[in-house]
Formats: C-alpha cells, sequence, structure tokens
C-alpha cells in the first residue's frame, strides 16, 4: 500500500511545543515567530523533514501557518480545513483562525502592540514579506530574519530527502530539454535579463525533463537551479541524488553542483537577474543584495510553458485517464457489491488502490484517498486513520476523491456514492453540484478570460438555493508531476488567462457539516473552440473532458436537469461506454452498462 492509516496528528503534544517555542523566542528576543506550512520550495505538500506547522500544532492540512506570540497562537487555514483544524489541535493552546479574510499584519496588531517577529528566511517569499510589512507600517511591530526556532526544539527531526534524479522520457515531455532551456533563455535575453532563479521543483523537473522522489505523492525532486540567458543552466542538488544516468540525460548545457554552491553562485551573478517574488525564498534576496547583484521581480519562466501542455503530454495522459477510468469502474463494481454496514472508509481506499495497481502502471496515487463516509464528507480534506475509520452505514453519502500517479499522467477523480437508500435532501444537493459540474464541462469562454472569470458558473445552481462551498472550483494539475499545479485555477483569486493545453480539474461541492459532503470532479484540458455557425468571429475556449467514470444516476433527480444538462450527462456516460468497456472485466462492464443507461 502506499497510503498508510497511522494517525499523524498529534494535539495532545501541542501544549507542550508551544512552551518550547516561546523559550526560544524569549530568549531570541522575539515577541513572535511565524510557522509556515511551506518548505524552502514553497510545496503544497512537504517532506517529512519540513512538516513543522503539523509537528508544532498537530494540524496536518496542506495550507496554512502559525504565528505564534508570547500569550497567544494562531492558526491560519482557509475554508477546506475549518472542520478539521478544530479536531487536529489542542483548542487551548491554539486559536483556529479564518484566512485569508483574516491577514497575519491585522491579527498581530489585535495581538501584539510592539516588538519583533521572528522569521526564517528560506521558509517565506519576498511578496508573503513585503505583504504583511506593509500592513504593519505605522506600528511598533517589526519582521526579523532569523533561524528557525522549530528546528533547535524537534529532537527526532528527520533528514532531508535525498531521492534520486531520473530523466523523463521526450517522447511523453514533447520538447528536449535542450531545447526549452534555450527556448527559455532567449526569453530572458529578449527582456535584459542575465539569469533566472528556479526554486520550484517541479519548473525544475519540467525544464530539465526529470522527476524526482523527494515528496511523497509528488514525482518532483528538491532542487535549486539558476538559467542563463545563454541557455546554459546550473543545477544544485544533494549529490547522493545525482548518477551517471542523469549526468548522460542532462549533458554539457547542465552543470551539477552541490547545494551548498547555491549562495556562492548567486553571489557571483551579473545582474539583472530575475527572481520570482511568488516563489523564491526570502532568503535568495538577501544573497544577492549582500552580493550587489541587480534583480527584477519577475514570474518564473517555467510556470506558464509548464502549465500549457504539448500534444504529446496532453497524448500521454488521455491514456492515463482511460487507464485509471477502468480502475475506477472496477472499483465501483465492487463497491456496489457491498452491503451497508460491511465495508469501512479503509477498506474503500485499500480496494480502490488495488484496483490502480492491477494496472501495474502505477507509481504512486497522486494524494492520500479522501474517503469520507457521513459527516466526514463535510470535512474536505478528510483523511481516514485507524482512529478515525467509519463503518458505511445505510443512508449516508460518501465522498470518493482519489488519484494515482502513472509515468504517462496524472489523475484526479472525486465520485459521491450512495450507501443504500438515501433522503431527498441529499438528492437534491447532489443534483445542484452536478449542474455546476455540467455547466463548466459545456462552457464555451472567449479567449483571455481567467478562472475568476468562469468559477461563478459552477455555483449558481446552489447560489439559487443559498448554498455554496468553501474552495475553487478547479485547481491546475501537471503530466506525472504534482496533482495541484499553478498557476491555472477555476477560482475567484485567479487572474491567470486560460490558454489551450491547460489542466484543470472541474469540482464544485457541497457540504453540510456534522452531516455529509458531495462533491464531484472531472479532469478538463482548455482548446480552442471550433466555430458555430451564426456566431461571431470571435476567438473561443471550451474544455475537452478527460475523465471518464459513471456519474452515480441514483443521486440524480431529472426533473431538476434541463434538457441540454440531461442531454450531456446521457452523452457523456455513452462516452464512458464507448471508452472504458473493451478495458474491463466482464462483471465491471455489465456493471457499466447499467451504471450508464439513460435517464
Amino acid at each position: 500500500m502506499f497510503q498508510k492509516f497511522d494517525s499523524t496528528a498529534t494535539p495532545e503534544h501541542g501544549p507542550a511545543r508551544l512552551a518550547q517555542l516561546r523559550v526560544q523566542m524569549q530568549e531570541q528576543g522575539l515577541a513572535g515567530f511565524l510557522v509556515p506550512r511551506a518548505d524552502a520550495h514553497q510545496g503544497e505538500y512537504v517532506a517529512p523533514h519540513d512538516a513543522r506547522l503539523e509537528w508544532l500544532t498537530g494540524f496536518t492540512g496542506s495550507a496554512g501557518f502559525c504565528i505564534a506570540l508570547l500569550d497567544v497562537a494562531g492558526v491560519f487555514v482557509d475554508g477546506r480545513y475549518r472542520t478539521q483544524v478544530k479536531h487536529q489541535v489542542d483548542l487551548g493552546a491554539y486559536t483556529p483562525v479564518d484566512w485569508p479574510e483574516t491577514q497575519p499584519a491585522p491579527w498581530l496588531r489585535q495581538h501584539l502592540t510592539a516588538g519583533r517577529v521572528g522569521f526564517d528566511p528560506w521558509l517565506h517569499t519576498p511578496a508573503e514579506i513585503a505583504k504583511i510589512e506593509k500592513g504593519l507600517a505605522g506600528s511598533d511591530i517589526t519582521l526579523a530574519p532569523c533561524p528557525n526556532l522549530i528546528d533547535r526544539i524537534w529532537p527526532d527531526q528527520p533528514a532531508p530527502p535525498t531521492g534520486t534524479i531520473t530523466p523523463y522520457p521526450e517522447a511523453l515531455a514533447g520538447e528536449a530539454h535542450g531545447d526549452k532551456l534555450t527556448r527559455l533563455g532567449a526569453t530572458l535575453r529578449n527582456q535584459g535579463q542575465r539569469a533566472a532563479v528556479i526554486t520550484l521543483p517541479d519548473s525544475i523537473a519540467w525544464l530539465l525533463n526529470v522527476r524526482g522522489s523527494d515528496i511523497p505523492r509528488n514525482p518532483i525532486p528538491h532542487a535549486f537551479a539558476i538559467l542563463h540567458d545563454d541557455g546554459h543552466c546550473t543545477l544544485f542538488a544533494d549529490a547522493a541524488k545525482v548518477d551517471d544516468a542523469l549526468r548522460a540525460h542532462l549533458g554539457d548545457t547542465v552543470m551539477i553542483r552541490p547545494v551548498a554552491a547555491f549562495a556562492p553562485a548567486l553571489r557571483s551573478l551579473t545582474g539583472p537577474v530575475r527572481v520570482d517574488h511568488d516563489s523564491a525564498p526570502v532568503w535568495v534576496l538577501h544573497q544577492l543584495d549582500e552580493a550587489g547583484v541587480a534583480h527584477e521581480a519577475g514570474q518564473d519562466p517555467c510556470v506558464l510553458p509548464k502549465a500549457t501542455k504539448t500534444r504529446a503530454e496532453i497524448a500521454a495522459t488521455r491514456e492515463a485517464h482511460l487507464r485509471d477510468a477502468a480502475a475506477m469502474c472496477e472499483f465501483l463494481c465492487w463497491f456496489d457489491a457491498q452491503a451497508p454496514g460491511t465495508i469501512t472508509e479503509i477498506d474503500v481506499a485499500t480496494q480502490l488502490e488495488g484496483c490502480r495497481r492491477a494496472s501495474n502502471e502505477l507509481r504512486d496515487i497522486s494524494f492520500d484517498t479522501i474517503a469520507g463516509t457521513g459527516p466526514h464528507g463535510a470535512i474536505m480534506h478528510y483523511r481516514v486513520t485507524y482512529d478515525t475509520n467509519a463503518t458505511l452505514e445505510e443512508g449516508q453519502l460518501i465522498v470518493l476523491d482519489s488519484g494515482g500517479q502513472y509515468l504517462d499522467g496524472t489523475t484526479d477523480i472525486t465520485r459521491t456514492l450512495p450507501v443504500g437508500q438515501v433522503g431527498d435532501e441529499e438528492k437534491i444537493c447532489f443534483t445542484r453540484v452536478l449542474k455546476g459540474m455540467i455547466g463548466i464541462s459545456r462552457l464555451r469562454f472567449p479567449r483571455g478570460l481567467a478562472g475568476r472569470d468562469l468559477d461563478a458558473i459552477a455555483r449558481y445552481p446552489l447560489w439559487v438555493a443559498g448554498q455554496d462551498f468553501n474552495h475553487g472550483t478547479g485547481h491546475g494539475v501537471g503530466v506525472y508531476m504534482c496533482v495541484h499545479e499553478g498557476p491555472q485555477r477555476l477560482s475567484r483569486v485567479s487572474d491567470v488567462a486560460l490558454q489551450p493545453g491547460m489542466i484543470l480539474s472541474n469540482e464544485p461541492g457541497y457540504y453540510r457539516e456534522g452531516a455529509f459532503g458531495i462533491r464531484l470532479e472531472n479532469l478538463i484540458v482548455v482548446q480552442e473552440a471550433p466555430d458555430l455557425p451564426g456566431g461571431d468571429p470571435r476567438p473561443m475556449h471550451d474544455f475537452e473532458t478527460l475523465t471518464f467514470v459513471p456519474i452515480d444516476r441514483r443521486l440524480v433527480l431529472p426533473a431538476l436537469l434541463s434538457d441540454e444538462e440531461r442531454d450531456w450527462l446521457n452523452a457523456y456516460h455513452a462516452e464512458c461506454r464507448d471508452k472504458i468497456a473493451p478495458r474491463l472485466s466482464e462483471a465491471a462492464r455489465l456493471w457499466l452498462m447499467e451504471a450508464t443507461a439513460p435517464i
């Protein structure tokens, strides 16, 4: 099993560890200390070595941070984790804070009159620190870079990861890494920049056509790089990660040096140097400033090219999704044969992973499977453990959000399933969520629109019923890379124009705390939309669906669907039959025929 079910949240340790942190703060003359979820690469998922927020507080979510003061400690979480955090931290020691509604600077002003608040410059970006400092302007509160105080009190902190960096096939990438280096180097040169600092692991993986194993579930390496305007690149990586196969793959255009050489290399650069203030550590700017190297704020040059997939990447990921859909259908056939009250959430996660493994192509799961039944379904990023493992009971819904990492693609799919007979209220809410998903799936939109322009389409059926959900409608997805990829998103906070080749999730939901949760998710890819008869000569985009797994018709109230929505669902199910049936066992094929019958 890739997935483990041990409980990692340790709220009982939180008060003692917070007390130790406060001793360190006082010794450093600090009134506070910032503890982010992020690592030096600003990863959403972090290695055990970097799980400082979880170690201190017990909170295991993939986003959030703590601000510890001498008399109060706030744990800032967004809408996905507001139920979860209350179960994972000691509420006598830590106070959950709704973020981003409450920002760090106003919170600090409310709880602190004066003093220095420390932060590790490796773990925070220039944009993040600048925003807090702007909010503190005019107060007697200042931010102060300092050593990481958590590392000083964590006696058994795991060692940093040292996974081998491996070449990724050019046939799947669609472009040689040498061509990428030349192309992006020319982009820097045309903008008058001599080099760019690259600190995002997935950018390095994409740029050099490599993959790694430093982060569970995400095949990316921890490393740093400097791209020069002549197309040459220096990769800074631990020696244990480098072998002859990697050296042969990278060739003469990429120099490999140890991480210890990163600081001297930064200090020796000739500017101007591009630094992404949204992803690079503040530490990078400190090195450049101390050496007098001119630098400019600019987006990591790999971010947009990585997000707009090549034809080869899209073709590869289509195959990965068909393989994954077959595994899902085999699982759903098994699931429907289980009587209510006979299986648990762990049984569900274990069986699904086994179905994916049966292809002999699975490299890892793309994240820990979310299998939340009944009230657990309302915890958006619920992770089942031996301590929380619940039996699926008659009348419940189960939210099943999962995915696989295959060499040719990364999958992410959510289906909400009934356990026996469920109530009308659940069906009504399910159908509203389905309507939102169909709205995005059918959408045509003018070129240049961003996720913020489309997000409301998925919410409209819920909004008119006085309902909503506290997460974005969709996130970007990589190809055998990170299951959460930027900068593309379907979200009210995203202003990045959607471009052909960008892969996104389409996953509206609805959550009733203490009762049930609902989410439906397919992956989609942006493409050029064909002209329509009588339409304006206006460039438009639409979406190609990548995921082909039936949506449970037992939860759909057809009377709530429009004719167009019903036609879409029937056509989608017909496509599921055509694409997936030949890949299935006889039992699963018969199940699929029934599950995709027209409504």
